[in-house]
Formats: C-alpha cells, sequence, structure tokens
C-alpha cells in the first residue's frame, strides 16, 4: 500500500514523537508498504524534515516528504508551458523548492524593493513574471502585496502554497498562507490553484513521485477540514487519527460520504487499521 502521512499531528506533536506511530510505519515499510510524508508547509525545504523524523525512527528519505512547497514546484514543472519566471511571497524553503526546480525566482522582497526605487512602477518591477506563488511570508508588507497582485492581474499564474487563514505558534494563533492569499485574491479578483489539502493536488504530486495511483493510496491525518477531505477528493480511503486536532465525536456528526474509512485512537488502533485495509 502506498501510505500518505501527515506530519503534525500524527507522527509527533511539537518536538515529541506520537508515542508507537514512527514504529507502526517503520513496520509497514519493512513489510512493502511505501510511505509518502505530506504536509501543507510553504516554509520548509523538504530536507527539513529529515533529521526530526530520522530521530524519532520514522522511516524517511528526502524523496518520501513532499510538503506545500515541494509539492508546488512539481506542479509547476509539469504545467505546459512551464513557467520561467515565479514571483514568490513566502520564506527561503519555498524559494529554495523552487530555485533547485529550475525556476529563474524573482523574490516579492526585490519586487518591492525595485519598486519602490522606480517611481512605483508595479509593471516594471514584475516585468516578466509567468507565475505568482503565495506561501506564509512572516514579514509581509504591503508592497510585496502590490507586485504580487500586479503580476496576477497582468496574467501570471496565480498559485496557493495552501490556504491555510491561521498558522499555529508557540505563542499562538496567527494568520496563516491563506491570509495572505485572500488579500492577493481579492485584489487581483483572480482565484489561485490551490496546492495543499484539501485541495487535492498535494495527494496527487505525492503519489506521482512514487508512481503509485492515488486512488490506492491511503491518507492517515488528524483534519476533517484538510486531511480526510483531501483523500475522498481523490478517492482514496483514509485514517482518522484521533492523536491531533480532530476527535471522534466531530466524525460522528459528518454524513457518511465525508467520514474517513477508519478510525484509530492511538499507534495499536492504526496498526490494526492498517492491517485490516491491507487485505482489502
Amino acid at each position: 500500500m502506498l501510505l500518505l502521512v501527515d506530519l503534525d499531528g500524527v507522527v509527533y506533536r511539537g518536538p515529541e514523537p506520537v508515542p508507537g506511530v514512527p514504529a507502526v510505519l517503520a513496520d509497514r515499510v519493512a513489510r512493502g508498504d511505501d510511505v509518502v510524508y505530506v504536509t501543507n508547509s510553504s516554509m520548509w525545504h523538504h530536507s527539513d524534515f529529515m533529521a526530526r523524523l530520522e530521530r524519532m525512527g520514522a522511516p524517511v528519505s528526502p524523496d518520501r516528504i513532499v510538503s506545500g512547497a515541494r509539492a508546488t514546484a512539481l506542479y509547476l514543472s509539469e504545467r505546459s508551458p512551464r513557467p520561467r519566471r515565479v514571483l514568490v511571497l513566502g520564506t527561503s524553503g519555498l524559494i529554495r523548492e523552487l530555485t533547485e526546480a529550475g525556476f529563474d525566482v524573482l523574490r516579492a522582497a526585490d519586487a518591492a524593493e525595485t519598486w519602490r526605487r522606480n517611481g512605483k512602477d508595479s509593471a516594471a518591477a514584475t516585468a516578466g513574471v509567468d507565475a505568482v506563488v503565495v506561501g506564509l511570508d512572516q514579514e509581509v508588507e504591503w508592497a510585496r502585496l502590490v507586485v504580487a497582485t500586479t503580476a496576477v492581474r497582468a496574467g501570471a499564474h496565480f498559485v496557493a502554497v495552501n490556504r491555510d487563514p491561521i498558522h499555529p505558534t508557540e505563542h499562538g494563533l496567527v494568520p496563516g498562507a491563506g491570509s495572505l492569499v485572500a488579500a492577493v485574491a481579492t485584489a487581483s479578483a483572480v482565484e489561485p490553484v490551490a496546492i495543499g489539502k484539501p485541495a487535492p493536488t498535494l495527494l496527487k504530486v505525492a503519489a506521482h513521485v512514487v508512481g503509485t495511483p492515488v486512488t490506492d493510496a491511503v491518507m492517515i491525518g488528524d483534519s476533517l477540514t484538510a486531511d480526510i477531505p483531501a483523500a475522498i477528493a481523490v478517492g482514496a480511503r483514509s485514517i482518522l487519527m484521533l492523536t491531533g486536532i480532530s476527535t471522534a465525536a466531530m466524525a460522528a456528526v459528518l454524513p457518511p460520504d465525508r467520514r474517513p474509512t477508519e478510525i484509530a485512537a492511538d499507534a495499536a488502533e492504526l496498526a490494526a487499521a492498517l492491517e485490516r485495509m491491507s487485505g482489502r
């Protein structure tokens, strides 16, 4: 089986592993399953997740981590015609993913500085841009939104790494990438292609990485608003882990066609659910 596994709330909670889950995944890999980690994160390069997962004993290699940032780069690489110059409103991890994929990356911060110096000619500051990618930018300012909006209004392909409206931090909830996406979408009157869950693109890209039909996958996640809807959207089976943000009571009130295939309260129940699904 192909297991598409969310990270925060499933494999780990903050710095600590969810007890037993890394061992369950290692056992499934030893028995022939493929594990690909899927996270909406736009901030980090996919290799940045390696050390944490290895330390926890989870089976991992760099090509088996598909973040929102990496999926965006892979999605644009397959687009025809392939964009050449990409304006990026986001952090260094997203910029690195797109640069390594061979795109000519224009940081929104640099375009904004050009805009300030050229008499606020945003068209000139974004000349040649044929795609705009918006992720989480923790240093966002109005000028960056101006240049991103200008490029989208001029016809650049608009891509949202994810549409998460909030982002959790150790000090509470702050605006997420989706808040910045909403600003650009509102100002440009253009809706973006969304990559991250609950949109189906992230799971489709992750399955493509290992050459398995996404309909054969099992999505393991903790969110009834992101992970499970994404699985349903691509026709995959799913397991809701009760180790994160959603509860069994939340699942019980959903219509039958919006519920997960299985629910697992802990690693032991996850192992049992995967055993049942492997025989189907």
